[in-house]
């Protein structure tokens, strides 16, 4: 008797891929010939989107392609060739091995490199771009099976870098790299929400990386600041009225503390303070989906004052909300794309229709913010609503019809969210 295959599902389990089980070339003249059968195709990697975003009729994960680990460091130029299957936390390591660094991680160390970088995946940081601000070239395989190089000399590299699935398959990125570099992270509790906003810019220039962790209650539950060790003055025992923890914390409220990354100041790794969660253990909440809109780092304290608004609904099935900045960069289909951002990132109990109908709400109380949203995390609008946000949106799509003229990365996510209107 044959056993039953569970439903391949994403990393959050709220999405049912169309095809049963990816495909896995082994090289990159069976990856042409997948690609060139399949109606739609689309690369499956740690599945870490919480939508449709990643589906298609086809799906192949590249695991097994001769390069798919590969990580190549170049001293001369300080880059490194990353692997389409090389995930942020094993890169991490490796980096880290050779007294290197990367500028910026995401809160989970256990993304792909490639899916962070084609959805815009970002760190946190006044003066830190998103992750794929660090890209230098793409090495991109089209649908007519050719594999090209653009680097950042190349006109269309802006629109490239943020792909979204839709211009080709990744089979290798370029990053910049640096010397590597120590960090001490120190959690602060109940900031009143008056502070924060009058503060906001010294509050969130504390660190290299700084996160409010709330609710939506009476106050801002937690400020993670991650900053370098021998910066002067030293940390105080309180930032702006919020006290120092004692001992270790979780953003979740009840989970675990051990799931996280080093607290209470003590010096560190990069690669082991950026991130909020360790690599070894289930990051985050687990069952969970997840959110992220973005607006203009001046109407940052005013977004959220309104969202607050939301309260008795937002409340009874989110984990955890997070506000942090982002800075501006140049890429087409960027979030950030020529603004400096607060992001307002969501952790929902895995409550589908209620996080449906939450996002909503949300999407209605952002309007007059013109919010931009996270391209692979759950959000309520199509068509115009969101077009209306990529400024760039045009350049991008003539991009697609250049590079994919036959729509074979073109999946109904992307037909509903940036091709259709009202």
């Amino acid at each position: 008797m044959t056993e039953a295959r569970a439903p391949l599902t994403n990393w959050a389990g709220n999405h049912q891929y169309t095809a049963a089980t990816p495909q896995h070339p082994r090289s990159l003249d069976e990856l042409r010939q997948v690609i060139a059968d399949a109606g739609s195709v689309h690369v499956l990697n740690t599945r870490h989107t919480f939508s449709a975003m990643g589906d298609a009729e086809v799906l192949v994960a590249l695991d097994r392609l001769a390069d798919a680990e590969a990580i190549q460091i170049d001293r001369a130029t300080m880059t490194v060739n990353v692997g389409p299957a090389v995930t942020y936390a094993r890169l991490a390591v490796a980096l880290e091995a050779e007294g290197l660094a990367l500028a910026n991680m995401a809160s989970l160390p256990h993304i792909s490199v490639s899916g962070a970088i084609a959805t815009g995946t970002h760190g946190s940081g006044d003066r830190l771009g998103n992750l794929a601000t660090s890209v230098r070239a793409l090495r991109l395989l089209t649908s007519g099976g050719d594999e090209l190089e653009i680097t950042a000399e190349d006109p269309h590299f802006p629109g490239a870098v943020v792909h979204l699935g839709a211009l080709g398959i990744v089979t290798q990125v370029t990053l910049a790299i640096e010397p590597s570099y120590q960090l001490r992270q120190d959690v602060y509790l109940g900031m009143a929400w008056e502070t924060l906003a009058e503060n906001l810019d010294a509050i969130t220039s504390a660190g290299r990386s700084v996160s409010v962790f709330h609710n939506f209650g009476e106050e801002a539950r937690e400020v993670w600041v991650k900053r370098d060790p021998s910066a002067e003055p030293a940390p105080g025992r309180e930032l702006f009225g919020a006290v120092a923890a004692t001992t270790p914390r979780n953003p979740v409220l009840g989970a675990d503390p051990i799931n996280c990354t080093p607290q209470l100041g003590e010096p560190g790794p990069w690669h082991e303070r950026l991130p909020h969660f360790r690599a070894g253990f289930v990051p985050s909440a687990g069952d969970e989906i997840q959110s992220e809109w973005f607006v203009a780092r001046e109407d940052g304290m005013a977004a959220l004052r309104a969202l607050r608004e939301l309260a008795h609904l937002i409340q009874p099935i989110l984990y955890v909300s997070e506000m942090r900045t982002i800075a501006a960069d140049e890429l087409w289909a960027s979030p950030h794309y020529r603004r400096d951002s607060i992001a307002v990132h969501f952790t929902w109990h895995l409550e589908p229709a209620a996080v449906a109908a939450a996002c909503v709400e949300v999407e209605r109380t952002l309007a007059p913010f013109s919010p931009r949203r996270h391209w692979g995390k759950a959000f309520g609008a199509s068509g115009a609503t969101v077009t209306d946000s990529v400024p760039r949106l045009d350049d991008f799509l003539k991009l697609r019809d250049e590079l994919d003229p036959s729509g074979k990365f073109v999946n109904p996510w992307f037909r509903e969210k940036l091709l259709s209107t009202p």
